[in-house]
């Protein structure tokens, strides 16, 4: 693990005025939206809007991540032949139902990362479906690009014919089940978006809800949620243990006049020292 996971914000990748806001913002990771939020009419400009945010990568205080369209949608392979480049972090893949679509995508963005000469790319899921509910822990073991899943709890209730409600009881077995998978699996897991940015009290009580049944932090859609978010998703021990040997051996790599190093096999750089540097802080 080279980061926190407790907050995960959607910017709509078509919005050039969000896209710049984002800067600012001090979620763990800025995903910047290629799907629900942009229209089909909007997907190329998005794209465009999206390579041109990643040329300002240093102006980002958060991890980048880009949610792609689903695979059924056909538009994985244009999506990330546009924004796989220098400066991004990762892919939110939605409605990921089984390992063999999660084949196809690592098949074509190793091609694309080996033409660009790029690190590898983390990759988060996100489960959305009943397939993909029973198929969690498959696709979270799917192999070392995977560093989390997030739960997706709108199209899971229109999966499972079950209408929308805030406690959303026809999803309870899902969100239980699927913290379970990703931890046996060794990953981060984060929890479905609050959708009703007026309901504070009902938003925080969801947060220790998703904190207890063993989610590392939550999606969400507005900035007013991540001090929420950060608040009462706190770092684990495990999350603990790796900032300081990260701070550790990066140090020590430093000292020797070298840069980039690993960490239990892991490349680790300046960014994720100062995540592992902000980590150690933030818990004292």
């Amino acid at each position: 693990m080279t980061q926190l996971f407790r907050s995960l914000i959607f910017v709509p990748g078509n919005n050039p005025r969000f896209l710049e806001k984002a800067k600012g913002l001090q979620a763990d990771i800025v995903c910047f939206d290629l799907e629900d939020s942009v229209p089909d009419n909007e997907k190329t400009n998005a794209r465009n809007l999206i390579k041109s945010a990643l040329k300002s990568r240093k102006s980002y205080k958060s991890s980048i991540f880009v949610r792609t369209n689903s695979p059924t949608s056909g538009k994985i392979p244009s999506d990330l032949k546009e924004v796989v480049q220098k400066g991004i972090d990762g892919i939110v893949i939605p409605k990921v139902n089984n390992v063999k679509e999660m084949q196809k995508i690592e098949t074509v963005l190793s091609k694309l990362e080996k033409s660009r000469k790029l690190k590898p790319i983390q990759l988060i899921p996100s489960i959305e479906s009943a397939e993909g509910v029973v198929n969690t822990y498959n696709i979270a073991s799917f192999g070392k690009r995977v560093s989390a899943v997030v739960f997706g709890v709108f199209d899971l209730l229109n999966d499972l014919g079950v209408e929308y409600t805030k406690e959303a009881n026809g999803a309870t077995y899902s969100r239980t089940k699927i913290p379970v998978d990703a931890n046996a699996a060794g990953v981060a897991v984060i929890d479905a978006i609050w959708q009703d940015l007026k309901d504070s009290k009902g938003f925080e009580k969801d947060c220790k809800l998703g904190k207890s049944l063993g989610y590392s932090g939550k999606s969400i859609i507005h900035p007013d949620q991540i001090s929420v978010v950060h608040k009462l998703f706190h770092p684990n021990k495990s999350e603990i243990l790796w900032a300081e040997k990260v701070c550790k051996v990066y140090l020590e790599s430093t000292k020797k006049g070298k840069g980039a190093t690993t960490v239990d096999g892991k490349m680790i750089d300046e960014v994720h020292f100062k995540q592992a540097k902000s980590l150690l802080e933030l818990v004292k």
